[in-house]
């Protein structure tokens, strides 16, 4: 094991025996059926994508229920609990040109999904959990928000992994994480396994200095796959009449084993790579961006600037480090993740609120991204993104919390990253979502 996931173990556990300066979680539990927690979530899902220049199109549409049902922790100085968490679907049409990540496909010809789309699936699993003080162990499945292993959640249902994952909050301001993950279903997979996970190690810490400044570092080891460090500090700056400026830095630095799966390689890659996507040798990507952020009453502005380097773009997804490991601003339908890609982008967000239309909001944004380097290609390809979102979420009344999102992506590229990449896409994505909760 790395002497970094070692070092931090050994604080996690540490963090656990000592005397805290403020209240234990734990000695607040009022019980296992007390604090249980039941909800499910109603979500409607439509994404389709008109492609350009003769590729095929897809679109998927769905229902589904997903349900979360998770006891209280028992009382005591170690509590422990238990909970399910799943998803049952149907689909909604034919629903023949599906992909997108939304609709798991039957098995044809001993090839995983790759047959027809199924009418009605199931997924889920259990968790057993354990608390001490402010320390939590959690085993089974889970949906994860990490920077270096984060379950897509941006399709109808999430991806889950399956392992085990500790969070200790012992001193104040500081949260440390650990964890190890053997399994990894995505979104469109019945198989619980479906993305052959071997082992990913996890490891890191986040701190708030104080109510102005933050910062993070997490780790990642993927077995045969790839290693990743994130880091991320953040500062808000308070002005005049309520309003705030907040300047963000972020960026990875990912070791691509031989092995790993990468789309946008340069420089020496094995004989097959065009059909296997396995570059055969080490590769190495930076991206990092910085962004700064203006806040004014009901208006929002900010500009972001990303660039990568090294001799692959920054690829994620297809390594089983999670499908929405991207905790980077110019992300959209395109993460702009070329390999020795810059790019910028112009966001704004207007909250209706002020024109008294309390939970209705809009986002729209321009990404730009240039000096993209292709295979054999070109080293100056370039791409952009239009996007835009409205969102509406009931304030109250017996459907408070329901909500409706409609989002449009327009993104073209140039003619050499075509193939490379996503290529030219008009995108749209409509979720409605009922939440209900039963206890």
């Amino acid at each position: 094991m790395p002497k970094a996931q070692k070092l931090t173990l050994a604080v996690l556990i540490q963090a656990a025996l000592i005397t805290t300066a403020y209240a234990s979680e734990q000695s607040e539990a009022k019980g296992f059926v007390e604090d249980a927690e039941g909800s499910v979530l109603f979500r409607t899902g439509y994404l389709s994508r008109d492609k350009k220049n003769g590729k095929a199109d897809t679109s998927s549409a769905a229902q589904t229920a997903m349900v979360k049902i998770e006891s209280g922790y028992t009382q005591g100085i170690v509590g422990f609990g238990v909970g399910i968490i799943g998803d049952g679907s149907f689909k909604i049409g034919d629903n023949k040109n599906a992909g997108n990540n939304m609709i798991p496909r039957e098995t044809l010809n001993g090839k995983e999904n790759s047959g027809d789309t199924y009418d009605h699936w199931g997924r889920g699993g259990g968790i057993v959990k354990a608390r001490i003080s402010n320390t939590e162990v959690r085993y089974g499945t889970q949906v994860l928000d990490l920077p270096v292993l984060a379950s897509n959640t941006a399709r109808l249902v999430p991806e889950y992994f399956e392992g085990v994952l500790a969070t200790s909050r012992e001193i104040n301001g500081l949260e440390l994480t650990a964890g190890k993950f053997t399994k990894d279903q995505y979104s469109d997979q019945i198989n619980t396994d479906g993305r052959h996970l071997d082992r990913a190690v996890v490891w890191g810490a986040k701190y708030k200095f104080n109510d102005q400044i933050n910062a993070s570092y997490y780790g990642l080891d993927s077995k045969n796959a790839l290693e990743r460090h994130y880091v991320n500090a953040n500062y808000k700056q308070a002005l005049a009449n309520n309003s705030s400026l907040t300047y963000d830095f972020s960026g990875y630095h990912t070791k691509f084993d031989a092995n790993a799966k990468t789309y946008s390689a340069t420089g020496t890659v094995a004989p097959d790579y065009a059909d296997s996507m396995i570059a055969g040798e080490e590769k190495t990507n930076n991206i990092w961006a910085v962004s700064g952020t203006y806040n004014t009453g009901n208006h929002n502005v900010m500009l972001a600037y990303q660039q990568n380097s090294g001799n692959v773009g920054y690829d994620y997804g297809e390594n089983a480090d999670g499908g929405q490991s991207i905790y980077l601003p110019n992300s959209y339908l395109s993460d702009f993740i070329g390999n020795d890609e810059k790019s910028a982008q112009l966001q704004y967000t207007y909250n209706f609120a002020g024109m008294n239309v309390p939970g209705l909001t809009w986002t729209t944004a321009y990404v730009y991204g240039w000096d993209i380097k292709v295979k054999d290609v070109t080293d100056s390809a370039q791409e952009r993104e239009f996007f835009n979102q409205v969102k509406y979420t009931v304030q109250s009344g017996f459907a408070k919390d329901a909500s409706l999102r409609l989002r449009h992506s327009y993104y073209r590229a140039s003619d050499a990253y075509q193939s490379a990449y996503i290529g030219d896409t008009n995108e749209w994505r409509i979720w409605l979502d009922v939440p209900v909760k039963f206890f």
